[in-house]
């Protein structure tokens, strides 16, 4: 038997057969090297990228741990973002579907707690949610977890980045000393080391490489003269590649928000994502630019971490960052399941320390490119290939993403490579359309009808 394999695991046996159904032919580096040890209910601290598999390691650990009888809070995940703690349950809930009766509660801010507190009164297993959220619920009464026997900090050094030290140390003051503590963290800090010393005993080590193949991700490095010669070399590098979607790196807030501005006013399909917007303005945008109706996503590290977006094209490092494990994270979002991506950075020559040590973190040498020919200014600005459509209902009115299918392809005028994702929220969806139909598409979703009745539908801006 393959140590790869997940039979290799002492597993429970509705675990093995839902991951043989779910296609998951071989564990990861992270699943390989951590679960052993999670299962065998060791502290464990974990060194490694976002999409390596993690996730679904410490998920294994709690759905094999748990007491499906034991209608208590068992485990508990946190989560330095929304989105990313949306991902972790909707992870546990897919591993889990084989466990009967099983109730995972996602637990965060940007959403009203009324139904948090409701739903935290008929009990659950597994809760997952973000500390300042956890917090308001410790401080109203609303959530014991006298009971938990697991807990894991996923993203741990984005938690202390977005200052959350003080609500992660108050939360596991609510938890027993008697537990088994995971963490995962694509930086190992000095901080981080201070927390496991703290929070875990006797932790296992495990640390994997970028699981991106060094010949997927082509790496440029730019040299610029000062601040508004970077200006002019991000856009000379966007017309030269013109990436049908690329992430590009700020170091500050402000400096975001600037760019994307500055981007917009070229004529570039541009957004922010910053701690300044609201989570509904932050889920429409993510939801635009993973479904392919915003080319550019600007964004700080923070706000980038724990994001769940596919096939980005093209990563830019505006500034390159300080912390070479950073530069590493950020450049991971590119050349995913061995898809080609490109990675660009720039460089003032008082930042040439930071490239010196990156090369020297990476143990590998890198040169400098001069800048694309400015003759590519003269190109067309490209678009992306879809526009965003809301639609004023959701899975409250028991719409489905073949209802919204079937309302724009019923007539056979649009067909379905036309439709892109669909995204159904509890009282509102989103579907994606190329340019060509999106009159055509508006029109019918405007005017036609779901589930017996009609609903508002208008452009996303």
């Amino acid at each position: 038997m393959s140590t790869t394999a997940f039979s290799s695991l002492n597993l429970k046996s509705e675990l093995i057969s839902n991951i043989e159904t779910l296609g998951y032919d071989a564990m990861t580096p992270i699943q390989q090297q951590s679960l052993p040890a999670i299962l065998k209910g060791q502290d464990v601290i974990a060194q490694a990228q976002t999409g390596s598999g993690k996730t679904a390691a410490f998920s294994l650990g709690i759905l094999q741990k748990l007491n499906v009888k034991q209608f208590r809070i068992q485990s508990l995940v946190l989560c330095p973002t929304r989105e990313l703690a949306d991902q972790v349950a909707i992870e546990l809930r897919k591993l889990g579907r084989s466990i009967h009766n099983i109730k995972i509660l996602s637990l965060c801010g940007g959403v009203p707690i009324g139904p948090q507190i409701g739903s935290l009164e008929h009990g659950a297993h597994i809760i997952v949610g973000t500390p300042g959220r956890l917090q308001d619920h410790l401080r109203k009464g609303t959530l014991n977890l006298e009971h938990v026997e697991l807990l894991v900090l996923d993203e741990a050094d984005r938690m202390l980045d977005m200052g959350f030290q003080d609500a992660m140390d108050a939360i596991i003051e609510h938890i027993p000393k008697n537990r088994q503590t995971l963490m995962f963290s694509a930086t190992f800090t000095d901080e981080i080391q201070t927390i496991a010393e703290r929070i875990q005993h006797e932790p296992i080590r495990v640390k994997v490489d970028s699981i991106h193949q060094q010949t997927t991700i082509h790496q440029y490095f730019y040299p610029v003269e000062n601040h508004q010669h970077r200006k002019k070399a991000l856009q000379l590098v966007l017309q030269h590649f013109e990436p049908q979607s690329s992430i590009i790196f700020c170091n500050t807030k402000i400096e975001t928000q600037e760019i994307a501005d500055h981007l917009q006013s070229l004529g570039f399909s541009t957004i922010a994502l910053h701690g300044d917007l609201e989570q509904r303005e932050r889920n429409q945008a993510l939801i635009q630019f993973s479904n392919k109706s915003i080319s550019m996503l600007v964004a700080t590290d923070v706000a980038a971490r724990g994001l769940d977006i596919d096939a980005v094209d093209a990563v830019i490092n505006y500034e390159i960052s300080r912390d070479p494990d950073a530069h590493i994270h950020r450049i991971g979002r590119t050349g995913r399941a061995g898809n080609k991506g490109i990675a660009c950075s720039f460089l003032m020559e008082k930042e040439i320390y930071k490239f010196e040590r990156l090369q020297q973190s990476l143990q590998q040498t890198f040169s400098m490119t001069p800048l694309p020919n400015e003759e590519v200014l003269h190109k067309k600005i490209f678009y992306p290939p879809m526009v965003s459509i809301q639609i004023s209902g959701g899975k409250k009115h028991k719409l489905r993403a073949g209802d919204i299918l079937g309302a724009l392809t019923s007539d056979k005028k649009i067909d379905g490579i036309s439709v892109g994702k669909i995204n159904i929220f509890d009282n509102h969806s989103f579907v994606a359309v190329s340019h060509k139909i999106v009159k055509m598409a508006l029109g019918k979703l405007q005017s036609g009808k779901m589930k017996g009745r009609s609903f508002q539908a208008r452009l996303c801006r």
